[in-house]
């Protein structure tokens, strides 16, 4: 098993997700419905689906780009990703409000797919399920830096959100990101 994927797509969702707004998301449901197991089930869930066809896009751009402009397109994703990462992210009163009759586990499902849809979070496992030689295990990452910021959220809520050093957070994550993006373009990708 390769360890080393599992940890970087881990630490980098989870820096990334830090103030993401499907983390505002999870707040704003447990403050709503006070509803833990259903409402981490549905991110669960709807995390693994979504980075699951993340990673099936990811290989998939592996098998139609030749290998030097795989390598532009990565390390350029990767840089575009430092840059929004940098951008705060807010969450929309659709993607809060859907689904009031439908259940808290429903809910939670239904509105964390769409809200990652294009998320930067998706995007960082395309890139990243196209870099590594394993998506499966990319998308195991994701999915566990996405639950380990987003569970907190559930448990205590906008109190400790306000708490996070969001912008120190969002450095980092956009520090490596723009790492990983220079050293794709110089071919020294080895290290991540």
């Amino acid at each position: 098993m390769d360890l080393h994927s599992i940890l970087v797509s881990t630490g980098i969702v989870t820096l990334a997700e830090m103030g993401d707004k499907t983390q505002l998301l999870a707040f704003l449901l447990a403050a709503k419905y006070k509803k833990s197991v259903p409402i981490i089930l549905g991110i669960l869930f709807a995390t693994i689906l979504n980075h699951g066809l993340a990673g099936i896009l990811g290989v998939w751009i592996t098998q139609i780009l030749s290998p030097e402009i795989l390598r532009w397109v990565l390390g350029l994703s990767f840089i575009a990703m430092a840059l929004w990462t940098l951008v705060p992210d807010k969450i929309e009163d659709e993607e809060a409000s859907f689904g009031v009759k439908s259940g808290v586990f429903i809910t939670t499902l239904v509105t964390f797919f769409l809200a990652e849809m294009g998320d930067k979070t998706q995007v960082a496992t395309i890139a990243m399920a196209a870099h590594y030689p394993s998506p499966i295990l990319v998308v195991i990452g994701t999915t566990l830096g996405m639950m380990i910021a987003d569970v907190p959220a559930v448990f205590l809520g906008n109190s400790f959100a306000k708490q996070l050093p969001l912008k120190l957070i969002h450095t980092i994550a956009a520090f490596i990101f723009l790492i990983m993006g220079v050293l794709v373009l110089l071919k020294i990708d080895q290290i991540f």
